[in-house]
């Protein structure tokens, strides 16, 4: 997700209809009929990406000339694409702000995407998908991590016979 986000186009993206456009990837031969796909966006991204979009006019207005216009989403100040390294330095910076540490890595969105949903019950074929998999043997083998909840119930009676 983070490379097909690097290259999103506005034109990719209907707020008031709260979805995008996926599946052009900065990657070679990164554009497969399995990766071309509209998602739905949650109500607090759409409104996020109308707030981007506010910011991202005015960073435009103030490069004046400077600005190269390519009608990408998620661009350097001056309009053009983000370098892979960079987003990979901006992601850890703010995975540090947030009190996760520093070891994440943009890729690591997939994974969690996918074993977010997969513990919330969606099929791993609908994960497939909306992830872009050709096949659910990816999704499954790949990127769903299953998510174990912590089992108290013994250390809780233990708490209580002995405590």
């Amino acid at each position: 997700m983070p490379e097909e986000a690097r290259a999103l186009r506005w034109d990719q993206v209907n707020l008031d209809a709260a979805s995008i456009a996926v599946g052009r990837s900065v990657h070679l031969g990164g554009d497969t009929s399995k990766s071309r796909r509209t998602l739905g966006l949650p109500q607090a991204v759409v409104e996020a990406l109308r707030e981007h979009r506010v910011r991202q006019d005015e960073e435009k207005a103030a490069a004046g000339e400077m600005w190269r216009e390519h009608n990408l989403v998620f661009t350097t100040a001056v309009g053009t694409e983000l370098d892979a390294a960079n987003v990979r330095r901006s992601f850890r910076s703010m995975c540090e702000a947030a009190g996760i540490g520093e070891g994440w890595a943009p890729r690591e969105l997939r994974t969690s995407f996918v074993s977010l949903l997969s513990a919330s019950g969606v099929p791993v074929e609908e994960i497939a998908r909306l992830a872009g998999h050709s096949s659910s043997r990816t999704t499954e083998v790949v990127y769903r991590k299953e998510l174990r909840p912590v089992l108290v119930k013994g250390a809780e009676v233990m708490d209580q016979i002995f405590g």
